[in-house]
């Protein structure tokens, strides 16, 4: 019984709820782009061969190793994790409603260059999430800490791959 005690404690501890927030805001905008944004693009009636270009959006997500460096040289008014942490959300919340605004059929390159930036940001948001939560975190809790952002970031998936298609089919 106090064992059992004990994990939920461990759960529930600041640093843990923080790897809940965290890991959610970070799978958001990812499936957002793999997952809504087809969708989105099919019901315009685009070309299939376009929609699987598409997936080319994803690579910043591969090569974000290349600017990850820069974060740590850098900090802003928050901190060095905190202060990028925040700059990437905000403009995150600012791209994503963006998108929305134009027509995929007369407007393709406006979709593509704020997909992409959105990959882009949410890729930074990647890096600066993982420095942080390993700084955050002790050794001994790296390995909970790391389980409950990877659950939070697949639970992250249901809000754009089913909560939102959900939403457009009754609008």
């Amino acid at each position: 019984m106090q064992l059992r005690n004990r994990f939920w404690q461990d759960i529930l501890s600041k640093k843990m709820l923080v790897c809940i927030f965290t890991g959610f805001s970070s799978g958001l905008p990812l499936y957002i782009l793999i997952s809504l944004l087809p969708a989105w693009l099919k019901s315009y009636q685009l070309d299939l061969k376009a929609i699987g270009l598409f997936a080319l959006i994803q690579l910043p997500y591969t090569w974000k190793f290349l600017w990850a460096p820069f974060f740590d040289r850098f900090s802003w008014v928050m901190g060095r994790r905190r202060g990028w942490l925040f700059f990437f959300q905000i403009l995150l919340l600012l791209s994503i409603p963006l998108l929305g605004f134009y027509n995929p059929e007369t407007e393709i390159m406006m979709v593509i260059v704020i997909s992409t930036l959105i990959a882009f940001l949410s890729a930074s948001q990647d890096v600066v999430i993982d420095a942080y939560r390993r700084e955050l975190l002790l050794d001994k809790e790296l390995g909970l800490g790391n389980a409950i952002h990877v659950n939070a970031y697949k639970i992250a998936s249901l809000i754009p791959g089913s909560l939102s298609l959900i939403l457009a089919d009754h609008m």
